[in-house]
């Protein structure tokens, strides 16, 4: 069975069950109603038959035609009809005349049998001797037009239980609607980087309210637990890179110093160390500066395209130093709005890293398409890729593999790029080129 998954969805289940189950009852009403008039109306022919005819013996034709006329005389028979016809259906008495021959024992009479005052009836037929046939006829309206205005009151009753129950429904769902996309408006803008917004609380109280109060005291410790983490780590970064940017001029010193080719090979790799710690803070930094949301201000509308193939000619010369090519498949102009720097910033970065963590020889390929609203890049490399169970953690910070731990870097520029992608509102996958790996980094389109 489908699953119900929106509120659109739930709504419209519950109009139809709902309907349904309206129309079943008015239907069962109208349809009990009916055969509980046709039984008494049933039972009260018979009884009014059975007079008519009499005891056995003494059901002559005259003696029935007789009763017949006394019995249409009566107060309480005047609207019962009556019919005597012969063996052959020739009419010997009665107060009726039918256009067609109705079946034996009980059966029902309408308007198109065209019984002078009658639109609904019920007929019983039965043999009365001597190959004769008395029907007796019995109306089941007590006016003209009875059912349909009975259909009609069942139609106004019912109709108007459901138009409040659609009212009910329809202001259930705006409501609900906008508690939803309060909710959901708060949840994007703290995605964005918004750490500060919260969901609006009605005044008026209610238990949306308290909803909305309980969810922000979460959003609040949440928001206190990620500042405490992001400040402690960021203070660290921040605090360490003056002393080891001092430790590395000490380093620098004392490399031009040193007097035996030892001392300076030493040196030199701890000098290089260090301007990797400095690097590795320098990233944690930025990657904090990205995810706070504050660059989003400077957002302007560009080609996405245009931008990749600027840095693709930019890195040329890199990529041919280090025995590889880049190539970059023509593109369509992708115009999205972001920051121009820092998706400069994420195609060097991707590029970069499929220098860094493939041989050389490999083929590195730029491409741009857009789709509907939105723009894809993808950067493709004939390298060893990233195996399937191993890409979460590529993505995550320090994130190393364990084909990669020995090979230079930090685990900070997936990371990075991860966060520029973010910060645009955009997706990033690592999927299998085979072979290689290909980075498809999809951005909404401006």
């Amino acid at each position: 069975m489908t699953r119900l998954r929106s509120l659109r969805a739930l709504t419209l289940a519950f109009l139809i069950a709902f309907l349904v189950a309206t129309l079943g009852t008015g239907f069962a009403i109208y349809t009990a109603t009916q055969r509980t008039i046709e039984r008494l109306v049933d039972r009260r022919i018979l009884v009014v038959s059975d007079a008519a005819a009499g005891i056995s013996g003494d059901r002559s034709p005259e003696e029935l035609v007789r009763r017949i006329n006394a019995a249409t005389r009566e107060r309480d028979t005047g609207d019962i009809g009556f019919l005597l016809l012969d063996a052959t259906g020739r009419r010997l008495g009665g107060n009726i005349a039918l256009p067609r021959r109705l079946p034996m024992g009980f059966s029902t009479v309408a308007l198109k049998d065209q019984i002078a005052g009658l639109s609904a009836g019920r007929a019983l037929v039965r043999d009365v001797g001597h190959g004769m046939t008395l029907v007796t006829i019995a109306e089941t309206e007590p006016f003209d037009d009875y059912n349909a205005a009975r259909v009609r009151i069942y139609l106004v009753g019912f109709g108007s239980i459901l138009l409040v129950v659609i009212g009910g429904l329809l202001f259930f769902v705006i409501t609900i609607g906008r508690r939803i996309g309060e909710t959901r408006r708060t949840v994007d803008a703290i995605i964005d980087g918004d750490m500060s917004r919260r969901v609006p609380v009605d005044r008026s109280g209610g238990e949306f309210a308290h909803q909305a109060m309980a969810f922000n005291r979460m959003l609040d410790r949440i928001s206190e637990l990620m500042a405490g983490i992001s400040n402690v780590s960021n203070d660290i970064a921040h605090d360490l890179r003056t002393p080891l940017a001092r430790l590395r001029s000490q380093l620098a010193l004392a490399l031009r110093r040193a007097q035996t080719d030892g001392q300076r090979d030493d040196l030199e790799t701890a000098i290089a160390m260090s301007d990797e710690l400095l690097e590795m803070f320098a990233a944690m930094l930025r990657i904090a500066e990205i995810e706070g949301g504050n660059r989003r201000a400077a957002f302007a509308t560009l080609d996405l395209a245009a931008l990749a193939e600027e840095i693709a000619t930019m890195m040329q010369p890199v990529v041919a130093d280090g025995d590889r090519t880049l190539t970059l498949e023509p593109s369509p102009v992708a115009e999205i709005v972001g920051d121009r720097q820092l998706l400069g910033q994420m195609l060097v970065n991707l590029i970069e890293n499929a220098l860094r963590h493939t041989p050389p020889g490999t083929r590195i390929e730029i491409g741009v398409t857009t789709t509907g609203k939105t723009a894809t890049l993808t950067v493709t490399d004939t390298g060893p890729g990233i195996p399937a169970d191993q890409r979460k953690l590529a993505l995550r910070r320090f994130g190393r593999l364990d084909a990669s731990r020995h090979d230079e870097g930090h685990g900070l520029g997936l990371p990075l790029i991860q966060a520029i992608v973010r910060l645009h509102r955009g997706t990033i996958l690592l999927e299998d080129a085979v072979p290689g790996l290909r980075v498809v980094i999809a951005l909404p389109k401006g």
